[in-house]
């Protein structure tokens, strides 16, 4: 059997316990004794769950819990490395995610990702917003309240998901979506039996729901399902999302190899160039862009393989169909446009967001700690020139791109060929492409 793995952020809030403990922790259980051996070894302990508001945030909405991975979890299908017990005084507030280890059989393990989609603080803001929508106690039926709205009822009537259902809700997914977009949203939504129809005759009540929450508070999860790693898409694998959280396959922050050694450093800043590349021009004819970049929203897979870890910042232009700009969206404001940011947020129109966006932002917050005093001279030079370039957004699209381009260049033979990036090895011995 693999033994789990723990990663070293985990390892040092408490060393020696197992991964599990950053997932349960979250949670509210007991058995009846510690579990200390190999789980083959130790006797199947009937457990007692209490998904809380803290972990899950939905403990009063069975609609927006009610997914795979939590039937999964609740079934017992999903087996963790040990039962714990109980007061294990771990307090998760403040993580944004938690590495644990993963089985659907109890003999094979694998390392996943559960992130939270909203803090803490969110949650408890997103709870009052909804109870006080409906003028209700402070501890309201979710669920209740969000069905009564005149959004969810215009969903219940609808079989088809158009741009007026979304009209005014936050994610930049929906800033300006098509038809085309929003029809691969629901042939791809993963949480449904019979998924591949466009239309929405399947979906039970609970379903609409659950796909308009999870759009309200945060599209990343719907952007795993709709543009997969599988396909080429620079996108973690999603294994389900219940409530407020997310699983998905582990990659480590960019940010922990802000002291890599300068051939892989090298390597990353090319691959997140190519990145924002392929989000510029892919063959769905789809333009990406980043509304604000910070460095934990990129993380690197074990094999070295660079990808996007958070991709709640994430807007999507229809360059083939065209985009409906939401240009109404101020008089479809209602509660589920407030569920995790105020109320008058607006985001810019699609018409006015430029192509060297992403580049922009990326060059001059992202890269910089990631490239700098890592090269001789005059390469060093030659890198930080671009970048000042890449990441100076007066200049026009054509100048990023062609800092952008020469940065790529300068990149690209300060990347050695070795096992340590094993996305590209052994191809890169005989194949100058890698």
């Amino acid at each position: 059997m693999m033994e789990p793995r723990l990663r070293p952020e985990a390892a040092a809030l408490h060393p020696g316990w197992p991964a599990l403990l950053l997932w349960v922790s979250g949670l509210s259980y007991s058995v009846s004794s510690p579990a200390s051996p190999s789980p083959s070894l130790v006797p199947r302990v009937r457990t007692s769950y209490n998904f809380g508001r803290t972990f899950l945030g939905l403990d009063k909405c069975n609609a927006c819990i009610g997914t795979s991975i939590c039937k999964k979890f609740f079934k017992e299908e999903i087996r963790f490395d040990n039962w714990l017990a109980s007061h294990l005084g771990l307090s998760p507030d403040d993580l944004p995610s938690y590495p644990v280890n993963y089985s659907d059989d109890f003999k094979t393990w694998r390392p996943v990702e559960i992130s939270r989609l909203v803090s803490k603080h969110q949650n408890e803001i997103s709870d009052g917003r909804i109870c006080a929508s409906a003028a209700a106690p402070k501890t309201c039926s979710i669920e209740r309240v969000l069905r009564k709205t005149g959004r969810f009822q215009k969903w219940l009537q609808a079989k088809r998901l158009t741009p007026d259902l979304v009209q005014g809700l936050p994610s930049p997914l929906l800033r300006c979506p098509s038809q085309r977009l929003l029809d691969r949203v629901v042939r791809r939504y993963a949480e449904v039996a019979d998924a591949g129809s466009i239309f929405m005759d399947h979906f039970t009540d609970r379903d609409k729901l659950r796909l308009l929450y999870t759009l309200a508070v945060n599209a990343h999860p719907i952007l795993l399902q709709i543009f997969p790693g599988a396909e080429g898409w620079p996108l973690p694998k999603y294994l389900g999302s219940c409530g407020r959280f997310l699983v998905s396959t582990s990659t480590s922050p960019l940010q922990e190899f802000y002291g890599a050694p300068a051939d892989q450093a090298a390597d990353l800043a090319y691959q997140l160039l190519g990145v924002l590349e392929s989000l510029r021009s892919n063959d769905l004819n789809y333009f990406f862009y980043f509304t604000h970049v910070d460095v934990d929203m990129f993380g690197i897979f074990n094999n070295g393989h660079l990808f996007i870890r958070d991709a709640s910042a994430l807007g999507v232009i229809d360059r083939q169909e065209g985009s409906q700009a939401a240009s109404r969206a101020g008089e479809n404001k209602d509660i589920f446009s407030c569920l995790v940011s105020g109320c008058q947020t607006e985001l810019p129109s699609c018409d006015t967001i430029p192509e060297k966006q992403s580049l922009v932002l990326v060059c001059g917050q992202v890269l910089p700690p990631l490239l700098q005093a890592k090269f001789p001279s005059p390469v060093q030079e030659e890198i930080d020139a671009e970048l000042a370039r890449c990441g100076e957004a007066t200049r026009p699209d054509p100048e990023v791109f062609q800092a952008a381009s020469r940065l790529k260049d300068i990149l690209r033979p300060l990347r050695t060929c070795d096992p340590r990036f094993a996305y590209r090895y052994p191809d890169c011995k005989y194949n100058d492409k890698f």
